[in-house]
């Protein structure tokens, strides 16, 4: 399960930005492409960070969908359930990631 890692990670660059102030929401951008599990990422947060300064806080995750672009003619396509790295409209296989690999924290919330 590394949505527990993740979350530790998380938490680390949560904790450097807040500088001590409150933490309400850690918004999150995170690409279909990172095999990342949602509900699980959501649930390890919250193991995580009872007991801590960040307990009261929630992750906000903005799916992004994989996207591909075709090097040989240059149509872009979102990739389905199974990532098969192929142009929908040629077939090429040529082609390289536009989006969902992301995982980054986009903002945090604070509380006042």
């Amino acid at each position: 399960m590394h949505e527990l890692a993740l979350s530790r990670s998380i938490a680390s660059i949560v904790a450097r930005a807040a500088e001590g102030r409150r933490v309400a929401v850690v918004e999150l951008a995170v690409g279909d492409l990172r095999q990342v599990v949602p509900s699980t990422l959501e649930r390890c947060w919250a193991l995580l960070c009872a007991g801590t300064a960040l307990e009261a806080s929630r992750l906000a995750i903005r799916r992004c969908p994989g996207v591909i672009r075709c090097d040989d003619c240059g149509a872009t396509t979102r990739l389905a359930e199974l990532p098969i790295l192929r142009c929908e409209a040629c077939q090429s296989t040529t082609v390289h990631i536009v989006s969902g690999e992301e995982f980054l924290v986009t903002a945090l919330q604070l509380e006042d």
